[in-house]
C-alpha cells in the first residue's frame, strides 16, 4: 500500500427520529459520507476543505476509530479500519474537539500527563514529552492553572498539545484555529509546518481556504459528504483555466443576484455576508466581457457597488464552481 491513509468508498449514514404527533416517530437516514475515496501520502499536510456539515468531521471521526463507517474500507499506517483499531489509535494524535476534549477541573500539565497515560506512556517519558510541549507551544504561564480559567485560545493550544503527546506518525487536526486570535493562529500554523518538517503527516481539516492554500501540498473539497475536487492547490486552480473570478461588494439584492445568474457566459454566482454588507463572487467564462454586462444588469435591479474586482481563482472559487455556493454556507441538515 503506497498512502500512508487510504479510503476506498466510505460512506456513514445516521439514523435519526423525527416525532410524528405524541406517540409516533418517524425514522429517517441522514448520510453524512457518500462513498468516499482518497489516498494520503506519508509525509504530506492533507487538507480537508468545505463548509460546515460537508462531512469533515465525520470522515475524521470514522480513520480515527471513534465511528464506525456504514460500508467501505480504509487502512491508517498499514492497519485496517474496524480490524485494527488499537493499532490505529497508537499510530495517530488527535485534535478532533477541540477544548471540549479537555479535563476543565484540572491543571494543563495534569492534562497532557492524564492522556500520556492513556497510550501506556511510562511516568519519566510523559512527563518528558509533557515538558517539551510545553515549552514548543509556549503554554508555560498558565500551564499549572486549572483549564476552567483558561481563555478559549489557550484552551485550544493545549488541545493541540494534547494531540502531540503520543508523538504519532499521523497527526489530525480538526479546524485547530478556531477561536484563536490571528497571531495565535499563526503561531499554530508555524509549528503545523515545522512538525511535518520534521517527518509527521498531517491531516487537516478548514473550511478557511487560505490556510488550505498556506499549509496543504494536496486538499480533498468535500460538500455534501463527498469529495467533488482532489489535487494540489495549483492543479485545482488551474482546473477553471479559460474561467475569471470577479467580486464584487456592496448593498445587493436577491434579485440582482438572480438576474446576474441569467447573464450569458456568468456560470456561477454566490452571495456572502462580508463586512457588514454583500460580497457577490462570479464565475465567468469571459471575464472582461461579462464586466460591463455585469454592473449594469446589477445596477438596474437596485444594486449599490461599493467595490469591483476582478481577481485570481481561488480555493474558494474552485468551490463555488462545484457547487454555486461558498464556503460560508452552512450544510448541516437541521
Amino acid at each position: 500500500m503506497e498512502g500512508q491513509v487510504r479510503v476506498e468508498s466510505l460512506s456513514k449514514t445516521y439514523i435519526s427520529k423525527q416525532r410524528k404527533g405524541l406517540f409516533k416517530a418517524e425514522r429517517k437516514e441522514v448520510p453524512a459520507l457518500t462513498e468516499v475515496s482518497l489516498e494520503i501520502k506519508p509525509g504530506e499536510v492533507f487538507g480537508l476543505l468545505g463548509p460546515n456539515g460537508a462531512g469533515k468531521t465525520t470522515l475524521i471521526k470514522c480513520l480515527t476509530t471513534l465511528l464506525l463507517p456504514s460500508s467501505g474500507s480504509a487502512w491508517v499506517n498499514g492497519y485496517q479500519l474496524t480490524r485494527e483499531d488499537d493499532a490505529i489509535r497508537a499510530s495517530v494524535g488527535c485534535m478532533l474537539m477541540g477544548e471540549r476534549g479537555l479535563y476543565w477541573k484540572l491543571t494543563g500539565r495534569e492534562n497532557l500527563l492524564f492522556f500520556g497515560a492513556l497510550y501506556h506512556l511510562l511516568p519519566a517519558e510523559r512527563k518528558r514529552r509533557a515538558e517539551a510541549i510545553i515549552e514548543r507551544l509556549n503554554l508555560g504561564e498558565y500551564i499549572d492553572r486549572a483549564v476552567e480559567t483558561y481563555s478559549s485560545g489557550q484552551k485550544m493550544k493545549l488541545a493541540f498539545g494534547k494531540a502531540l503527546i503520543n508523538d504519532a506518525p499521523i497527526l489530525v487536526l480538526d479546524e485547530p484555529t478556531n477561536t484563536l486570535d490571528v497571531p495565535s493562529a499563526r503561531e499554530l500554523r508555524g509549528t503545523v509546518r515545522e512538525l511535518n518538517q520534521e517527518g509527521k503527516t498531517i491531516i487537516y481539516t478548514t473550511h478557511i481556504m487560505s490556510e488550505a492554500e498556506t499549509l496543504c501540498d494536496r486538499v480533498a473539497i468535500i460538500d455534501r459528504g463527498r469529495v467533488i475536487a482532489l489535487g494540489d492547490v495549483p492543479q485545482l486552480k488551474q482546473s477553471l483555466p479559460r474561467d475569471g473570478v470577479i467580486r464584487l461588494e456592496g448593498v445587493i439584492s436577491n434579485n440582482a443576484v438572480r438576474a446576474a445568474q441569467q447573464l450569458p457566459g456568468v456560470k456561477h454566482v454566490a452571495l456572502a455576508a462580508a463586512n457588514g454588507h454583500s460580497q457577490m463572487t462570479v464565475v465567468a467564462a469571459d471575464q472582461a466581457g461579462v464586466l460591463p454586462r455585469l454592473v449594469e444588469t446589477l445596477g438596474a435591479h437596485g444594486a449599490v457597488l461599493q467595490k469591483i474586482a476582478p481577481e485570481e481563482v481561488t480555493l474558494e472559487d474552485v468551490f463555488i464552481a462545484h457547487t454555486g455556493r461558498t464556503l460560508a454556507d452552512d450544510t448541516r441538515i437541521k
